[in-house]
């Protein structure tokens, strides 16, 4: 044969044995090691059915639920199964259109397969339930699975309970192996995620066995595959229900936050964030919508938990960390005197102070004089013992560090901020190394570059309560059926701050009483009952305008057996004595007593309630933001009748009434004299860019 032919023969033999190959290994990979037609027979011969687990139920001090379960249903597809759907029904019955059917089911298919059981609606409302029940026979491969869902009996609480979202495919690269499944949802915020698996339980699975035509024939092999479901383990808080909700209704109208802690045991009694929301709006299906519109277009950010992810300067509270420091480094002591005539001209420019006389620690605390604890802390940044004012300011941090500040604290909570106490090296970067003690001089009242959360303020109260130690700020106290993971064993340790006499307690504890009986908190007394209390303001600014103080309030209650330690702030709203002093007394009467006594205390809280406190740059973009809705709905309704009537306008006519302007809201500032950071939900964050706009 010709060489010709022989390497023409080869090179057929050679192809028909790579088609031989091909083929070969493609059976042997379908018969051995591909399961997806194993699972499409499965699927004509078997029905398998979730059965979600009921979560665990929260509940309050009192054993009252706070976080429960309802029933829902979902509506779920195997899209292999879903020929000969009568779409345009179902289409109808959902409220979309064949081109959102088919996009959903595009989505199903690429993200879980199409011979895998995808929810194509979840959350169903009783009525939509009552709709799809009637109708399932004209809809082959669809069916309704009964769902355990939350709601939130109180309405309250909503920044602490948090709440779920639906996984995604992210999520399930995450969480491998830990048995979620497309269409399941996870704690995406607050208790619900960082107890996500003490509260999700275990999936049950049910399966049934088809006839030719798909019908359900009852179980299979009896139910000897089946398996059951575990509901989740319940917990149980140390939040006071009705202190919650008395706290959320004085915090109408206003933006800051409220945090009330059991100094004995580190339990958090109640925990506001303002403006809230309630809860069940982020439950249903309505749920993605009420989400988009509160990070859409409400500048107050309710999603935001102003208790622990935002951070302020603390103000005039911070002066009894200051005077309590400079006791115990022996830099003063109770018959140290300053004279002040309205001012501090210590440091060259005045530094105003609203107090005027001649003052003790102890009066200086109750009449919040700033000019005796900015002589206290140059003394301590001055300290003859340190070699330098590093070391003196390193001293300083570490007395600081011991009281829980500039560190996370680790509260039960995501997205705990850290606050901030300035080191040397950061003052090296600003003023050199031969910086001097007036540079940072607003540091002694709490301006400045210090920075905390609202619970690092109210875990201050307590330590100052305790005289020197406290547990870790926690909500919860306990789970049913034990701390498999040990998630408390943290809680139950007692820290201490650096020694301290038991007299320098005593000092700061009779200053801060005085503060209430004839010193700056005087109009916030709660009658029948020693308080100790420190009022504080604190200048900021939004983009280079100055704004009206934020109010802040901190104190413990009894003085003889603190049971209650609190911080509450306002933001721009001016003196703490008028605000946040008034809010905090109702909450300690009400936590000891059990109740508001007095007509006159009754009426102070709704008073307080309707009392407006929005910063004004606030209101300017919520009235942007009706105008815009206001607009958007006016088009929207023009659209509609121009669509209902058939009639056709001039395009310059539709583009300008059809087409609202878009919002621009404003950049986050850089740096104000307090600050506030935001952490926006993860589902939202991956897809949308927010621009916010909040006070300092």
């Amino acid at each position: 044969m010709p060489v010709f032919n022989q390497s023409r023969s080869r090179v057929i033999q050679f192809i028909f044995a790579g088609v031989f190959i091909a083929i070969t290994g493609q059976l042997i990979n379908l018969q051995l090691f591909s399961g997806q037609y194993k699972l499409a027979a499965d699927n004509n011969a078997f029905y398998r059915k979730v059965i979600y687990p009921d979560r665990g139920i929260i509940f309050d001090r009192k054993k009252r639920g706070i976080l429960e379960n309802t029933i829902s249903y979902d509506l779920v597809v195997i899209p292999s199964e879903a020929r000969g759907t009568d779409t345009m029904t179902l289409c109808r019955l959902l409220n979309i259109d064949t081109a959102a059917y088919k996009k959903r089911m595009r989505d199903l298919i690429f993200k879980n397969t199409s011979v895998k059981p995808s929810v194509f609606e979840a959350l169903l409302t009783p009525e939509m339930f009552a709709k799809l029940n009637e109708n399932m026979y004209r809809f082959p491969g669809f069916s309704l699975n009964e769902r355990s869902v939350r709601t939130y009996p109180y309405n309250v609480g909503a920044a602490v309970l948090g709440y779920m979202a639906e996984v995604d495919t992210g999520f399930l690269r995450r969480h491998k192996g830990e048995g979620y499944e497309m269409g399941d949802y996870f704690g995406s915020t607050g208790l619900e995620n960082i107890y996500e698996k003490v509260l999700m339980g275990q999936r049950g699975i049910k399966r049934y066995i088809r006839d030719n035509k798909g019908r359900l024939q009852g179980s299979w092999e009896n139910g000897a595959y089946d398996t059951a479901a575990v509901a989740g383990n319940n917990l149980y808080s140390s939040i006071d229900v009705e202190l919650q909700e008395l706290g959320e209704k004085l915090m109408q109208n206003k933006v800051g936050s409220i945090v009330a802690i059991n100094p004995k045991t580190g339990g958090i009694l109640c925990m506001v964030s303002a403006p809230t929301y309630n809860p069940n709006y982020l439950t249903g299906n309505q749920r993605k919508k009420h989400l988009v519109d509160m990070l859409y277009f409400d500048p107050r950010l309710p999603l935001l938990n102003r208790t622990v992810g935002t951070f302020y300067s603390p103000g005039s509270t911070f002066k009894t960390m200051v005077g309590i420091i400079g006791m115990n480094e022996g830099v003063i002591d109770d018959n140290f005197t300053v004279s002040c005539g309205g001012a501090y001209y210590g440091c060259g420019r005045p530094m105003g102070c609203h107090a005027a006389g001649t003052f003790t620690l102890k009066p200086a605390i109750s009449k919040s004089c700033n000019s005796y604890f900015a002589a206290t802390y140059r003394r301590i940044l001055e300290n003859g013992k340190y070699p330098n004012r590093d070391s003196a300011l390193s001293s300083f941090n570490q007395y600081a560090y011991s009281f829980g500040l500039g560190r996370r604290l680790g509260v039960d909570l995501p997205s705990e901020k850290m606050g901030n106490m300035p080191t040397p090296k950061y003052y090296h970067g600003i003023f050199g190394k031969n910086w001097q003690s007036c540079n940072i001089i607003s540091n002694s009242i709490g301006q400045g570059e210090i920075t905390t959360t609202l619970t690092q303020l109210a875990n201050v109260m307590a330590i100052i309560a305790n005289k020197g130690w406290y547990y870790t700020p926690h909500l919860i106290d306990s789970i049913e059926g034990g701390d498999e993971f040990s998630m408390l064993d943290k809680f139950k340790i007692k820290h201490k701050t650096k020694e301290i006499p038991e007299y320098v307690w005593e000092e700061v504890h009779e200053g801060m009483q005085g503060t209430m009986e004839f010193g700056t908190g005087f109009y916030a007394k709660v009658p029948g009952i020693n308080v100790c209390g420190k009022t504080g303001t604190v200048e900021n600014a939004y983009r280079g305008e100055k704004l009206k103080d934020h109010a802040f309030f901190g104190a413990f209650a009894p003085r003889e057996n603190p049971r209650i330690a609190i911080a509450v702030m306002c933001e721009n709203a001016g003196y703490g004595a008028t605000s946040a002093a008034p809010i905090a007394s109702l909450l300690i009467e009400k936590y000891l007593k059990d109740s508001i006594s007095g007509n006159d205390r009754k009426a102070k809280i709704e008073q307080l309630a309707k009392m407006d406190l929005i910063p004004p740059q606030m209101k300017r973009q919520m009235a942007k933001r009706d105008s815009l809705r206001q607009a958007q709905q006016m088009a929207a309704a023009k659209k509609a009748a121009r669509d209902t009537s058939g009639v056709q306008e001039a395009p310059e006519e539709m583009e300008t009434e059809s087409t609202p302007t878009k919002p621009n809201p404003a950049k986050t500032p850089k740096k104000d004299s307090g600050r506030t950071a935001a952490v926006l939900p993860e589902e939202l964050r991956k897809s949308t860019t927010v621009k916010r706009k909040t006070a300092a």
